[in-house]
């Protein structure tokens, strides 16, 4: 970490395009937001989050206002270089862009983050991968969005609710299931008549199908670091962390 703010990763990207994700440390919101807070949806004061928004802003030198979505946990991908984003949030689960000034921003409190950039470094996105979203195409529908091969993208899979923590239904595995019989392994059964489900090995498995070239991170978890991270599912409410990519 540094100071705690922000989440050391390793993920080689190219010359001019920057990422990085959030913690929830160094903000200004007071419990149960403390204290880095970048939600607005979730009851936080209004001006807090505005405060901790300028911040983050500052500290990462960001050559523009993060594209903040209303993510839904569907599918829809913004394209940045060609909406207006001046009147308010945009409803969409990913961001693409490949001008500068664009920040692509995605939050999460147990969902997946995954940030994408070609190896040329000419593209950029972001993308909210909760089972929802998996299961519904937002990696797919953003690696079209992209338009580029496959192969010469790379990607990095941020802080997420592991195994031993994500508890579903069998209406989650089925609808995996149902569309990908070998996804089965990355569920384990419970004592309670339930399933462990992997969503970061899920996500990976998306990405290997659609040729994705490198595929760095996902060794975090959301729910088993409460020093470091929001989880919804641990306290069932809270904060949100950002994970960023942008061109300078």
């Amino acid at each position: 970490m540094s100071g705690d703010r922000l989440l050391q990763f390793d993920w080689p990207l190219p010359r001019g395009v920057r990422a990085a994700f959030t913690t929830r440390n160094g903000g200004t919101s007071p419990a149960p937001w403390d204290s880095f807070n970048l939600a607005g949806h979730v009851g936080d004061a209004a001006e807090v989050v505005a405060a901790n928004r300028a911040q983050l802003v500052s500290q990462l030198a960001l050559p523009a206002e993060p594209a903040w979505l209303n993510q839904v946990h569907g599918s829809e991908v913004v394209d940045l270089d060609s909406r207006q984003l001046s009147g308010g949030p945009v409803t969409g689960d990913a961001s693409i862009a490949g001008s500068p000034a664009r920040v692509c921003v995605i939050l999460v409190a147990d969902c997946l983050p995954v940030l994408f950039a070609t190896r040329d470094g000419r593209r950029i996105g972001a993308a909210h991968a909760g089972w929802r979203g998996l299961v519904g195409g937002v990696l797919e529908a953003t690696v079209k969005a992209l338009a580029v091969d496959p192969s010469t993208l790379t990607a990095w899979l941020g802080p997420a609710i592991s195994r031993e923590h994500f508890e579903v239904g069998a209406d989650v595995r089925y609808a995996f299931l149902g569309s990908d019989p070998g996804a089965e392994s990355l569920f384990a059964p419970n004592s309670r008549g339930r399933w462990q489900a992997d969503l970061v090995g899920l996500a990976r498995r998306h990405l290997e199908r659609l040729g994705v070239g490198l595929v760095a991170g996902g060794h975090w978890c959301t729910y088993a670091d409460r020093t470091h991270f929001y989880s919804y599912r641990r306290d069932g409410g809270g904060g949100r962390m950002a994970a960023l990519i942008w061109k300078e």
